[in-house]
């Protein structure tokens, strides 16, 4: 069971830095501070994102601004060795030593600022992952108070067992959404739900935004009708729909814009009626449920 109680829905901070936004100090700071603001007070990071960078450049911010760590909650992740210039690797790889871990946890709170990480994730599963090795890992970091929970990114319900069978799994992030909704029909969150596993949600307004196909045009056309039902936008809508399952899903969402942020959770006080739940999930197949 989980020792940290993180926000309903988290802040994802992948394209804050040079992937994407671009946020200097200033801008991150005012953006952490937003977030705290409106309830969203846990952040998740992985060392990869912005090739290595966005974690020293949050963390900055996060020492600059002052700002009080009890009141937020870091999560990180390793593991996915990239091709960069910040790196030696010459091929894309996974990693998961026991000497690697410790180092790659160490290196996130040197660049976060920070004395722990209140979750700490694997973020893919490698063919050649130990889990002696990994658990030995483990124990040593939460021993040392450097990790507080301990969970995956991207596991299949085998490979979380393989895990689990050596060391507490607390949380598996996996995409879950209207649009990529799998996790909820192949067992996973069955799993999770039997293991006491909390799964969080990458991409939870899934491609309804970003794809112009059929699914996404089904979508939009009930969205609009029940924008009008809820008298809220469509991306708080599909929240609430993720959060709706039984699993308890905390949905990660990676929105900078200060008014979407503000709305977020609202997501959280929203109750679909059941069939509008169900109407969700049938545009998004195309046909009615069996």
């Amino acid at each position: 069971m989980s020792k940290t109680k993180l926000s309903p829905i988290v802040a994802g901070v992948m394209n804050w830095g040079i992937w994407d936004k671009n946020l200097n100090t200033t801008e991150m700071e005012n953006m952490i501070n937003i977030c705290l603001e409106n309830k969203i007070t846990t952040f998740d990071h992985a060392d990869i994102y912005g090739d290595y960078t966005t974690e020293s450049d949050f963390g900055k911010a996060f020492a600059s601004g002052k700002i009080a760590r009890e009141k937020m909650q870091l999560i990180s992740k390793c593991g996915i060795q990239m091709v960069t210039e910040n790196r030696t690797n010459t091929i894309k790889h996974y990693e998961y030593s026991k000497d690697y871990i410790i180092w790659s946890v160490e290196n996130s709170l040197k660049n976060l600022h920070t004395d722990y990480l209140d979750v700490f994730l694997l973020h893919r599963p490698s063919p050649l992952m130990q889990a002696d090795e990994i658990a030995e890992a483990v124990l040593k970091l939460k021993s040392d108070g450097k990790i507080i929970d301990f969970g995956l990114s991207n596991f299949t319900s085998s490979q979380t067992e393989l895990i689990r069978q050596k060391t507490e799994i607390t949380y598996n992030q996996v995409q879950f959404s209207a649009t990529n909704f799998e996790p909820m029909l192949d067992g996973s969150f069955d799993y999770m739900q039997t293991n006491h596993i909390r799964p969080m949600s990458w991409n939870p307004l899934g491609c309804v935004f970003r794809e112009d196909i059929p699914q996404t045009h089904r979508l939009k056309k009930l969205l609009a009708t029940l924008v009008s039902k809820y008298h809220l936008g469509s991306d708080t809508i599909l929240l609430s729909w993720v959060l709706q399952h039984p699993a308890k899903v905390i949905p990660i969402a990676g929105t900078v814009n200060v008014a979407r942020i503000q709305s977020l959770m609202k997501a959280v006080e929203l109750e679909l009626e059941q069939e509008d739940w169900f109407a969700i999930w049938t545009e998004s197949m195309g046909n009615n449920v069996p």
